[in-house]
């Protein structure tokens, strides 16, 4: 018998992709404080994050698998978490207007037996923006609970460019990684 599945996470991106991959998964998150420790460097930073999402939920479930993640957008030296206004989400997008930014997301899968901690980074290069685009764009709301104030999977698409590396990770959890972690996790207990 398989371990259940716990997604420890509200996203309905990731709560989509885990149910288009055919696994069977609860739902269940805690209120974590999302603290970014600069010391520990961008990706390790991230990492943690999402390991504190998921070790809250399996502190609840022990006996389950939980499966935190985080995602950000990160340009420069800039880390684009989601906005808190549309001022600062016009701010964002006119930041990666004609630019290239990288999206990482930090993976972590608990168990009893395992813990497994990773990320993945795509990379993403936008067209220049116009002003009436940004405008638009903002009216949609799409910007709202996004990293970066996009969303790829939505009318953030049309920003786009090029993209080196996992699209899915751009919307919030690198699926095939993932899923095959998650499979191990399930078939070595």
């Amino acid at each position: 018998m398989c371990k259940k599945l716990i997604l420890a996470s509200q996203s309905p991106r990731r709560k989509q992709l885990l149910e288009e991959s055919g696994l069977d998964f609860g739902i269940c998150s805690e209120k974590v404080e999302e603290v970014y420790r600069k010391e520990l460097g961008k990706e390790k930073a991230i990492e943690q994050i999402a390991y504190d999402k998921a070790d809250a939920v399996f502190r609840k479930y022990p006996e389950a698998i939980v499966l935190g993640a985080d995602t950000m957008v990160c340009f420069q030296e800039h880390r684009l978490g989601k906005p808190k206004d549309e001022e600062e989400a016009r701010s964002m997008l006119h930041m990666l207007s004609g630019q290239t930014h990288e999206v990482i997301t930090g993976v972590a899968l608990l168990s009893k037996e395992k813990q497994i901690v990773f990320h993945a980074t795509s990379e993403v290069t936008f067209y220049e923006l116009s002003e009436q685009m940004i405008d638009d764009y903002i009216k949609s709301e799409e910007w709202k609970d996004k990293a970066g104030a996009y969303g790829i999977q939505g009318l953030g698409k049309l920003f786009v460019r090029s993209i080196h590396g996992d699209y899915f990770n751009i919307v919030g959890l690198p699926i095939a990684k993932v899923y095959r972690e998650i499979r191990n996790m399930q078939n070595s207990t």
